[in-house]
């Protein structure tokens, strides 16, 4: 849609007025205002020679000036020996009103209540100081003008005026009344070039201010190269100044599956300044169609958001054979955001974004979408208590995943919690805390009802039966810390947890098999008992932590090395919770599972919304962990300007972290040790290596089971420190170009300085093209497993970059490469070239799902987006 300023248009061409240029000597500065008929100059400007007589001129015939007439010129002021005329150079300005005019030479006529301006070229013969007007919000620059104050109408030429995002510039141009304008030759463009680089050719149009724009015969020129096709013999364009309702014209194309079609046509509806409403639609050759609609409400100082909801009806193949195949597809989207200043105790907001699983891959038009495999919703209302401790928050959450159909809903989840008090903390304090002023304690308590299903079962579920529910309190309660030694911290604390669940299962043999927990055929019945259900659990723990420092400094005073520090950090956790297996607790029940009469244990609260119900064992559990940190500071050889001693040198990170952790279980009677975990962290000039192990001091038996026997036995010593079950590595590097931009800058400096000369091998290679490469790699290994004996390894790596050959060339790649499964992911090629007013784009995508290619070449201006030519292979052409 082009939308164009009210300005201009012709009529017939009136008589030229004939212009004095009596040259009188002036002085710097001349101003003077024009009050009714007369004009008064300031007592600086003597005008002995000009005598005035105003009474010679008819009052009857003389035109009536409502409002005084300001106007100033920087080189001289010449008024006509009858009064009538006033003469302005340099720089000159009449302000009348609203109305602003400013240009180099201007004529005041208050006979006719007439003003001509008009510019002057300069030793170059370009035109400056263009006459500029201004009235209220317009301002256009032209060649020449003429204006009449009495009527309103104006007769210019070459006039330049700006149009929202673009520019209209007319050979002649002609203001018929207030607010109506008429042109002849005009041209749009939204290049800002001298010379437009395109635009569109108007050969008439008229102009209503706030209204409309209707036009004659149009056609499009790129490069002063006419385009005929396609012509448009006449235009209508709504000019309103505030948003309206109208026409959404579609783009067109062609899919090889789908066939042509026309996309996002529809009409807008411009309801009200609080709403609005948009409904577009597709339509495909072969059958496929869509509806979308898309809404924006928004109240100042209160709340703003938008709705959208997508349908699409994907039609492939033909009907009647066996690959035809009718997909519907929906999507709704909600985003909602409250104004802080609204209400900052209350907030609601949403992020909502629900869709059938296959939406994106059948409608979507971005590579980010189609990749896309999770989606995840949430409505919130959080409420702050004004003075108190207590918040709360209401939420209704929903996530899924595309790939295997998976939707989980939490309708809803509530959370009601409470900061952390003091209780015996004095209100009105003096000097320093005492020991249990530091008591405290903290609560929150959490409700919901979810759940997990498969896109098509979702519908068919049972609310009792399959949706879970429950309600949890935690309240952690902190006791004062202490130090031992001033440098050793304690901190003791007690965790206690409450489950409120509705329903619990109960387990009986079955002398037949059916369907058991794990999902096999078995001896073991399972029954649902609905009823209230408490669970609670709690424990007990102390913890302590310290730092210790190391110091290296070397003994030569040359070294470039000032030291190096070692920081370690060990810290210890004792923690104690008692045996939940015990029969008076409830939690576990003991259930004969073979006909031999083996016993074993099975969870009454198996499959919770919170988990299930607390292990059994006691476990009394010290948890140790170790953590290093190396830091050495070095000469910074790139600082020559400082003399400060410590601003020479520089830090620089040798290890930021290699730890290690694990815990043992005093309590237990076997399987005492957990595995030991591994972590290192480190930055070699730039390059961040991650890295980490996981390893199990016992063996596995043949079904892969863990049993209470050290890798490290007698025969083995302590070679092996255990068993890997999982390791991972990765690390990332990152290159570009580090003085691209001041080496053009310097060359640009030696150039204008004459340093170097015209023709010079430095005019034809420029060194400095800007670009950037970079690459990531990962590496992954989880344990033996029996459907994996050998273990599982994990291997990609990552290739990015780009290169601007030049100032408006760009070329960039990307793309994924598994090295395990040899083969690549996801790879894209671009090329983008600015054409200033244009841009072009050629997008490839080789290979895979994706494979597609586009070649664009489009105006930048949103006003112009469908003004565009495009040439492309769709990716659904791959179904």
């Amino acid at each position: 849609m082009f939308a164009f300023i009210p300005l201009f248009l012709l009529g017939q061409e009136p008589g030229k007025i004939s212009v004095e240029h009596d040259i009188l000597p002036p002085p710097a500065l001349a101003t003077g205002f024009i009050a009714g008929d007369t004009i008064i100059q300031p007592d600086s400007i003597q005008l002995d020679s000009i005598q005035i007589d105003t009474t010679a001129i008819d009052s009857a015939a003389k035109p009536v000036i409502e409002d005084p007439i300001v106007y100033n010129a920087e080189d001289s002021i010449i008024i006509s020996f009858d009064g009538q005329k006033v003469y302005m150079y340099n720089k000159a300005s009449v302000t009348y009103q609203n109305i602003e005019l400013t240009a180099y030479y201007i004529e005041l006529n208050l006979q006719t209540k007439e003003i001509y301006a008009e510019g002057i070229l300069d030793s170059t013969e370009t035109l400056v100081q263009k006459p500029v007007f201004k009235q209220g919000s317009e301002e256009y620059e032209s060649e020449t003008m003429h204006y009449n104050f009495d009527t309103g109408k104006a007769f210019i030429t070459k006039v330049v005026s700006e149009q929202g995002e673009g520019r209209l510039l007319s050979e002649k141009t002609k203001k018929i009344s207030k607010n109506v304008f008429i042109t002849k030759n005009a041209k749009y463009t939204t290049c800002d070039a001298d010379h437009p680089h395109y635009y569109l050719h108007l050969s008439k149009a008229k102009v209503i201010e706030g209204n409309k724009i209707i036009t004659g015969p149009a056609y499009m020129v790129i490069e002063d190269f006419p385009i005929y096709f396609p012509f448009l013999p006449f235009g209508y364009f709504p000019n309103s100044p505030t948003y309206s309702s109208g026409i959404l014209v579609p783009t067109y194309g062609e899919e090889q599956n789908r066939g042509f079609f026309l996309r996002d046509g529809g009409y807008y509806w411009a309801a009200s300044e609080y709403v609005d409403l948009a409904i577009r639609g597709d339509i495909y050759s072969k059958g496929s169609w869509g509806v979308k609609l898309h809404t924006n409400y928004r109240k100042r100082y209160k709340f703003s958001g938008g709705f959208d909801f997508k349908y699409a009806m994907n039609v492939y193949g033909d009907k009647g054979l066996v690959n035809y195949t009718r997909s519907p597809q929906f999507q709704i989207m909600w985003s909602h955001s409250q104004d802080p200043k609204s209400n900052p105790n209350r907030t609601f907001s949403a992020s909502v974004n629900f869709s059938t699983s296959g939406y994106d891959k059948h409608n979507s038009y971005s590579a980010n979408n189609y990749l896309r495999t999770q989606k995840s919703s949430s409505i919130s209302y959080t409420r702050r208590f004004e003075n108190t401790p207590f918040n709360l928050s209401v939420n209704l959450r929903h996530s899924q995943n595309s790939t295997d159909t998976t939707i989980s809903l939490s309708l809803p989840e509530m959370t009601f919690s409470m900061a952390k008090i003091y209780p015996f903390r004095r209100k009105k304090r003096t000097g320093k805390l005492r020991f249990y002023e530091k008591f405290g304690f903290n609560y929150t308590g959490n409700m919901k009802n979810s759940i997990t299903a498969k896109e098509y079962e979702l519908m068919k579920k049972s609310f009792p039966q399959d949706w879970k529910n429950g309600i949890k309190h935690n309240l952690p309660i902190s006791f004062p810390s202490f130090n031992l030694l001033k440098y050793v911290n304690f901190s003791p604390g007690i965790g206690y947890n409450e489950k409120w669940y509705f329903n619990k299962k109960n387990y009986t043999y079955s002398p037949t098999e059916v369907v058991g927990p794990n999902g096999r055929m078995g001896h073991v019945k399972i029954d649902t008992i609905n009823g209230f259900n408490r669970v609670y659990d709690y424990s007990f723990s102390l913890s302590s932590s310290t730092n210790i420092y190391g110091m290296y400094i070397p003994r030569n005073p040359n070294s470039k090395i000032k030291g190096i520090r070692h920081k370690f950090t060990p810290s210890a956790s004792f923690s104690y919770r008692p045996d939940f297996g015990a029969a008076h607790y409830g939690y576990w029940q003991p259930v004969q599972v073979d006909t031999t009469g083996r016993i074993e244990y099975f969870d009454v609260n198996a499959g919770g919304i919170y988990g299930g119900s607390p292990g059994m064992g006691a476990s009394g559990a010290i948890s140790v962990s170790l953590s290093n940190n190396l830091e050495m500071k070095v000469i910074d050889t790139k600082d020559t300007t400082s003399t400060d001693d410590k601003a020479k040198y520089k830090k620089v990170k040798l290890i930021d972290n290699l730890s290690v952790a694990s815990s043992y279980n005093l309590i237990a009677d076997s399987l005492n040790l957990s595995p030991i975990s591994l972590r290192a962290r480190t930055t070699i000039k730039g390059v961040s290596i991650n890295m980490g192990a996981i390893l199990d001091p016992y063996e596995v038996n043949e079904n892969y089971r863990r049993i209470h026997k050290y890798v490290w036995n007698e025969r083995n010593g302590i070679q092996k420190l255990g068993r890997l079950t999982r390791a991972n590595l990765s690390f990332g590097m990152k290159f570009k170009s580090k003085k691209g931009e001041k080496e053009a800058e310097d060359k640009k400096k030696k150039i204008e300085e004459d340093k170097v000369l015209p023709g010079s091998y430095d005019d034809y290679v420029d060194f400095s093209v800007p670009w950037d490469f970079g690459f990531d790699y990962s590496f992954g290994y989880s344990g033996a497993t029996r459907s994996a004996p050998h273990g599982r390894f994990t291997q990609t790596i990552g290739v990015r970059g780009s290169i601007s050959l030049t100032e408006k060339w760009r070329i960039s790649m990307n793309t994924n490469f598994d090295i395990m499964a040899h083969e690549f992911s996801f790879t894209t090629v671009n090329v983008n070239r600015d054409l200033h007013c244009w841009s072009m784009a050629f997008n490839f995508v080789p290979f895979g799902y994706m494979k597609s290619y586009s070649f664009t070449i489009s105006a930048k201006s949103s006003m112009l987006k469908d003004l565009r030519l495009q040439k492309q292979q769709s990716h659904y052409d791959n179904f």
